[in-house]
Protein backbone atom coordinates (compact mmCIF):
# COMPACT_ATOMS: atom_id res chain seq x y z
CA UNK A 1 0.00 0.00 0.00
CA UNK A 2 1.47 3.51 -1.09
CA UNK A 3 1.57 6.09 2.36
CA UNK A 4 0.30 9.38 1.60
CA UNK A 5 2.26 11.80 -0.17
CA UNK A 6 3.40 14.92 2.26
CA UNK A 7 6.52 16.55 4.22
CA UNK A 8 8.02 13.54 4.98
CA UNK A 9 11.86 14.04 5.02
CA UNK A 10 12.33 12.70 8.85
CA UNK A 11 11.48 9.16 7.21
CA UNK A 12 14.82 7.53 6.91
CA UNK A 13 16.48 7.61 3.04
CA UNK A 14 15.35 4.84 0.61
CA UNK A 15 16.96 3.39 -2.62
CA UNK A 16 14.65 2.50 -5.78
CA UNK A 17 13.95 3.50 -8.99
CA UNK A 18 12.11 7.19 -9.01
CA UNK A 19 8.41 6.15 -9.86
CA UNK A 20 6.74 9.12 -9.77
CA UNK A 21 7.59 13.11 -9.15
CA UNK A 22 4.13 15.01 -7.68
CA UNK A 23 3.22 18.26 -6.39
CA UNK A 24 2.55 17.70 -2.74
CA UNK A 25 -0.85 18.81 -1.21
CA UNK A 26 0.36 20.94 1.62
CA UNK A 27 2.90 23.02 -0.63
CA UNK A 28 2.87 22.97 -4.41
CA UNK A 29 6.32 23.56 -4.20
CA UNK A 30 7.89 20.92 -2.70
CA UNK A 31 7.51 17.55 -4.34
CA UNK A 32 6.74 14.29 -3.58
CA UNK A 33 9.24 11.53 -4.75
CA UNK A 34 8.22 7.96 -4.92
CA UNK A 35 10.35 5.21 -5.11
CA UNK A 36 9.42 1.49 -6.75
CA UNK A 37 5.63 2.66 -6.43
CA UNK A 38 6.07 3.68 -2.78
CA UNK A 39 5.93 7.36 -1.24
CA UNK A 40 9.88 7.98 -0.04
CA UNK A 41 10.26 11.12 0.65
CA UNK A 42 9.60 14.87 -0.37
CA UNK A 43 12.30 17.53 -1.51
CA UNK A 44 11.64 21.43 -2.66
CA UNK A 45 10.73 21.71 -6.27
CA UNK A 46 14.19 23.66 -7.10
CA UNK A 47 16.00 20.96 -5.82
CA UNK A 48 14.36 18.45 -7.73
CA UNK A 49 15.33 20.68 -10.74
CA UNK A 50 18.95 21.61 -9.05
CA UNK A 51 19.37 17.87 -9.25
CA UNK A 52 17.57 17.30 -12.85
CA UNK A 53 15.86 13.74 -11.20
CA UNK A 54 13.41 12.51 -13.47
CA UNK A 55 11.21 9.60 -13.20
CA UNK A 56 12.86 6.86 -14.05
CA UNK A 57 16.32 7.76 -12.27
CA UNK A 58 17.79 4.91 -10.07
CA UNK A 59 18.47 6.19 -6.63
CA UNK A 60 20.76 4.26 -4.21
CA UNK A 61 21.33 4.79 -0.28
CA UNK A 62 23.76 7.28 -0.17
CA UNK A 63 22.51 9.29 -3.22
CA UNK A 64 18.96 9.75 -0.99
CA UNK A 65 20.71 10.56 1.94
CA UNK A 66 22.94 13.85 0.10
CA UNK A 67 19.99 14.49 -1.50
CA UNK A 68 17.32 14.59 1.92
CA UNK A 69 20.77 16.48 3.62
CA UNK A 70 20.60 19.27 1.16
CA UNK A 71 16.89 19.64 1.43
CA UNK A 72 17.17 19.86 5.27
CA UNK A 73 20.32 22.67 5.22
CA UNK A 74 17.99 24.58 2.59
CA UNK A 75 15.27 24.12 5.39
CA UNK A 76 17.54 25.27 8.18
CA UNK A 77 19.14 27.84 6.05
CA UNK A 78 15.72 29.73 5.37
CA UNK A 79 14.51 29.26 8.87
CA UNK A 80 17.43 31.07 10.22
CA UNK A 81 16.78 34.16 7.67
CA UNK A 82 13.32 34.37 8.87
CA UNK A 83 14.24 34.25 12.47
CA UNK A 84 17.29 37.23 11.70
CA UNK A 85 14.73 39.10 9.78
CA UNK A 86 13.20 40.72 13.08
CA UNK A 87 16.10 41.57 15.21
CA UNK A 88 19.40 41.17 14.92
CA UNK A 89 20.47 37.85 16.61
CA UNK A 90 23.71 36.19 18.06
CA UNK A 91 25.05 33.31 16.77
CA UNK A 92 24.01 31.39 20.22
CA UNK A 93 20.24 32.39 19.79
CA UNK A 94 20.54 31.44 16.12
CA UNK A 95 21.93 27.68 16.97
CA UNK A 96 19.23 27.50 19.87
CA UNK A 97 16.26 28.30 17.55
CA UNK A 98 17.56 25.40 14.87
CA UNK A 99 18.38 23.21 17.73
CA UNK A 100 14.48 23.48 18.72
CA UNK A 101 13.80 22.97 14.96
CA UNK A 102 15.35 19.29 15.25
CA UNK A 103 17.97 20.25 12.60
CA UNK A 104 20.80 18.15 12.19
CA UNK A 105 23.84 19.16 14.08
CA UNK A 106 25.52 19.50 10.85
CA UNK A 107 23.27 21.14 8.70
CA UNK A 108 23.08 23.94 11.85
CA UNK A 109 27.09 24.28 11.86
CA UNK A 110 26.83 24.59 8.09
CA UNK A 111 23.86 27.42 8.07
CA UNK A 112 25.76 29.26 10.93
CA UNK A 113 28.79 29.01 8.54
CA UNK A 114 27.08 30.64 5.69
CA UNK A 115 25.49 33.61 7.85
CA UNK A 116 28.78 34.46 8.98
CA UNK A 117 30.08 34.46 5.52
CA UNK A 118 27.10 36.37 4.77
CA UNK A 119 27.94 38.88 7.78
CA UNK A 120 24.19 37.76 8.77
CA UNK A 121 25.64 37.09 12.18
CA UNK A 122 28.82 39.06 14.22
CA UNK A 123 28.73 38.88 17.53
CA UNK A 124 30.53 42.08 18.24
CA UNK A 125 27.98 43.83 16.35
CA UNK A 126 24.69 42.29 17.81
CA UNK A 127 26.40 43.31 21.32
CA UNK A 128 26.86 46.60 20.02
CA UNK A 129 23.34 47.08 19.23
CA UNK A 130 21.90 45.80 22.17
CA UNK A 131 23.57 47.85 24.71
CA UNK A 132 22.56 50.90 22.32
CA UNK A 133 18.77 50.08 22.67
CA UNK A 134 19.32 49.09 26.48
CA UNK A 135 20.89 52.32 27.26
CA UNK A 136 18.13 53.96 24.59
CA UNK A 137 15.06 52.52 25.56
CA UNK A 138 15.72 50.18 28.96
CA UNK A 139 18.60 51.60 31.04
CA UNK A 140 20.20 49.49 33.51
CA UNK A 141 24.01 49.27 34.68
CA UNK A 142 27.49 47.24 33.22
CA UNK A 143 26.68 44.53 35.87
CA UNK A 144 23.19 43.34 34.12
CA UNK A 145 24.51 44.47 30.82
CA UNK A 146 27.11 42.04 30.87
CA UNK A 147 25.23 39.31 32.32
CA UNK A 148 22.39 39.61 29.23
CA UNK A 149 25.23 39.59 27.16
CA UNK A 150 26.70 36.67 28.45
CA UNK A 151 22.89 34.64 27.76
CA UNK A 152 22.82 35.41 24.64
CA UNK A 153 26.50 33.65 23.68
CA UNK A 154 28.55 36.73 23.60
CA UNK A 155 31.80 36.06 25.43
CA UNK A 156 32.74 38.35 28.51
CA UNK A 157 35.98 39.76 26.72
CA UNK A 158 33.67 40.72 23.70
CA UNK A 159 30.97 42.37 26.32
CA UNK A 160 33.50 44.32 28.05
CA UNK A 161 34.65 45.73 25.13
CA UNK A 162 31.63 47.10 23.50
CA UNK A 163 30.53 48.08 26.93
CA UNK A 164 33.32 50.19 27.82
CA UNK A 165 33.18 51.44 23.71
CA UNK A 166 29.73 52.96 24.59
CA UNK A 167 31.23 54.86 27.18
CA UNK A 168 27.17 54.70 28.50
CA UNK A 169 27.04 57.75 31.50
CA UNK A 170 25.67 55.26 34.08
CA UNK A 171 25.02 58.01 36.77
CA UNK A 172 22.84 60.07 34.94
CA UNK A 173 20.90 56.99 33.78
CA UNK A 174 20.08 55.86 37.27
CA UNK A 175 19.25 59.27 37.96
CA UNK A 176 16.58 59.54 35.65
CA UNK A 177 15.11 55.92 36.49
CA UNK A 178 15.04 56.86 40.03
CA UNK A 179 13.06 60.21 39.13
CA UNK A 180 11.15 57.81 37.66
CA UNK A 181 10.75 55.53 40.79
CA UNK A 182 10.20 58.27 43.13
CA UNK A 183 6.52 58.73 42.97
CA UNK A 184 5.46 55.27 43.64
CA UNK A 185 7.30 55.11 46.94
CA UNK A 186 5.51 58.42 47.73
CA UNK A 187 3.85 58.05 51.48
CA UNK A 188 7.35 56.72 52.76
CA UNK A 189 10.15 58.30 55.28
CA UNK A 190 13.08 59.37 53.59
CA UNK A 191 15.29 56.18 54.68
CA UNK A 192 12.83 53.78 53.48
CA UNK A 193 12.57 55.78 50.06
CA UNK A 194 16.27 55.67 49.65
CA UNK A 195 16.71 51.77 50.60
CA UNK A 196 13.96 51.40 48.32
CA UNK A 197 15.55 53.36 45.26
CA UNK A 198 18.88 51.86 45.94
CA UNK A 199 16.99 48.25 45.87
CA UNK A 200 15.78 49.32 42.17
CA UNK A 201 18.84 50.72 41.15
CA UNK A 202 21.02 47.37 42.32
CA UNK A 203 18.57 45.04 40.85
CA UNK A 204 18.91 46.93 37.13
CA UNK A 205 22.73 45.91 37.35
CA UNK A 206 24.56 49.88 38.76
CA UNK A 207 26.74 49.25 41.10
CA UNK A 208 27.39 50.98 44.59
CA UNK A 209 29.17 54.30 43.54
CA UNK A 210 26.79 55.03 41.04
CA UNK A 211 23.86 54.82 43.06
CA UNK A 212 25.53 56.77 45.61
CA UNK A 213 25.91 59.92 43.08
CA UNK A 214 22.23 58.94 41.58
CA UNK A 215 20.45 59.03 44.80
CA UNK A 216 22.39 62.37 45.91
CA UNK A 217 21.03 64.30 42.89
CA UNK A 218 17.54 62.89 43.18
CA UNK A 219 17.10 63.07 47.36
CA UNK A 220 19.70 65.86 48.47
CA UNK A 221 20.83 66.09 51.54
CA UNK A 222 18.49 62.92 52.52
CA UNK A 223 20.57 60.45 50.64
CA UNK A 224 22.88 59.12 52.89
CA UNK A 225 24.78 55.53 53.10
CA UNK A 226 23.02 52.54 51.13
CA UNK A 227 23.61 49.68 50.77
CA UNK A 228 21.12 48.73 47.58
CA UNK A 229 20.00 45.31 50.00
CA UNK A 230 16.01 46.03 50.01
CA UNK A 231 13.21 45.13 47.47
CA UNK A 232 11.07 47.70 45.99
Amino acid sequence: MKQASGDATSQPPRSGRITALKPTRRDPDRVSVELDGTFAFALPAQLITDERLEIGDALDEERATALLAAEQTARATEAALVFLAYRPRSEKEVRDRLRRGNYEPDAIDYVIGRLHEWRYLDDADFARRWVENRATHRPRGTRLLQQELRHKGIDSETAREVIAEAELDEATAAETLARRRLPAYAGNDPATIQRRLSGYLARRGYGYDVIRIALERVLGDDAGESDGSEGE
